[in-house]
């Protein structure tokens, strides 16, 4: 007697919306500002707070008030398909990203290249930061047709002196090298989303913390929709934290008498490194700075940017050396294609051991804050937090 196999189960119907979403992800601090909520909304009813103190997704419509939607009522569930930190995320993006989930000892995330790597070109390497690597890729993946705009982030009204950064479309050179650098506090780069569509490009790279670049691939794994179809390429920053704005007066200003608008450069080495226009240079303790963290960093888990298909980061003894992380055979493409036209200089990850360890260390603490009390999944090979007394 031949048996039949049993038929696979059916996958449990999703009905999850803005009432779930802002009860466990943003009501519970889980929330970082990441905005895929917000661009995801067909009926255009989650706003966004993009000021100090701010960063986060509310609902706009009054009928059911701010806690529930009555589009979500009748069956809407894009915001929680589109939430990079609602329940059984990671698991779910690794497994449509890679078609498995990470091993125990991949706190990291999967990857299949580490190096470091540079821009070739004098100008976009002065420019950028640790070596103008992101820039680099910009430029070339829009030269060469992989995308035709780009969601980054600027000063606002392209005044440095603001040191705001607000997010933008990039599509020239121009555009790319403006972008260019690290500014510490938060652009939730997604919210570009609406100006690129309206401009006509259809096949945009993201570039965006850790946070941000799960939200594609957390959309293509719970079937959005179209609102994902754009996103073809994703450039993930390594991040520990970013700050609040309000960290330029209350802590540069009021301490150490360090305006804002002289600043031309800031990047983190150990410490907060600040160059002046007038040409001096000023150093910051960290522990100084963590009053100013950002609320939506206190819990996120994901230090190297796992889900992009490049991650890249300014660690490492080289100030003008970007870490680099290929993850996925696009990422591995674009990379080889340009090491091969001499777009960007390279060399193997383990020739700076240290900055290697020093990823694993990070992506190891910034899982340590995801409460226990979250999904499971994402702790995983986390030593057991030591009982008290024992």
């Amino acid at each position: 007697m031949i048996e039949t196999p049993p038929a696979p189960a059916k996958k449990e119907r999703w009905t999850n919306q803005w009432l779930e979403l802002k009860a466990e992800v943003i009501d519970t601090g889980l929330c970082t500002g990441c905005a895929g909520c917000v661009i995801s909304c067909p009926h255009d009813v989650i706003g966004y707070n993009h000021e100090a103190g701010g960063y986060k997704p509310f609902h706009l419509e009054e009928e059911l008030g701010p806690d529930d939607c009555i589009h979500g009522q009748k069956g809407c569930t894009t915001c929680t398909r589109a939430c990079p930190r609602f329940r059984l995320w990671e698991a779910g993006a690794n497994e449509h990203l890679h078609g498995r989930d990470r091993e125990p000892d991949e706190l990291a995330g999967i990857y299949q290249d580490i190096l470091l790597t540079r821009a070739s070109d004098e100008m976009v390497h002065k420019v950028g930061q640790d070596g103008g690597l992101v820039s680099a890729i910009l430029l070339w993946s829009i030269e060469n047709d992989y995308v035709d705009a780009a969601l980054v982030s600027y000063f606002e009204n392209r005044d440095q002196s603001t040191w705001k950064a607000v997010p933008g479309v990039a599509t020239t050179r121009e555009d790319i090298l403006a972008a260019a650098g690290s500014r510490y506090t938060y652009s939730a780069n997604t919210l570009a989303f609406d100006e690129a569509r309206d401009q006509g490009y259809t096949r945009l790279a993201q570039v965006g913390m850790s946070c941000q670049s799960s939200i594609a691939p957390t959309m293509w794994d719970r079937k959005i929709g179209k609102v994902s179809k754009p996103f073809l390429f994703n450039i993930g920053l390594l991040c520990s934290k970013t700050f609040d704005d309000s960290i330029f007066e209350e802590l540069f200003w009021a301490k150490y008498g360090i305006a804002k608008s002289e600043i031309v450069k800031m990047n983190i080495k150990g410490v907060f490194q600040i160059w002046m226009r007038d040409g001096t240079f000023h150093e910051v303790n960290l522990k100084e700075c963590h009053a100013w963290t950002r609320e939506g960093c206190n819990h996120c888990p994901d230090f190297a940017a796992e889900h992009a298909d490049i991650s890249t980061g300014g660690i490492g003894k080289d100030n003008d050396w970007t870490l680099t992380i290929v993850r996925t055979d696009l990422g591995r493409e674009i990379i080889q294609r340009m090491i091969a036209d001499g777009s960007i200089e390279a060399r193997p990850g383990d020739s700076d051991p240290g900055a290697i360890k020093l990823m694993r260390t990070l992506a190891a603490k910034s899982r340590e804050r995801w409460p226990q009390s979250a999904e499971a999944s994402v702790r995983i090979g986390l030593p057991e937090p030591k009982r008290k007394g024992a």
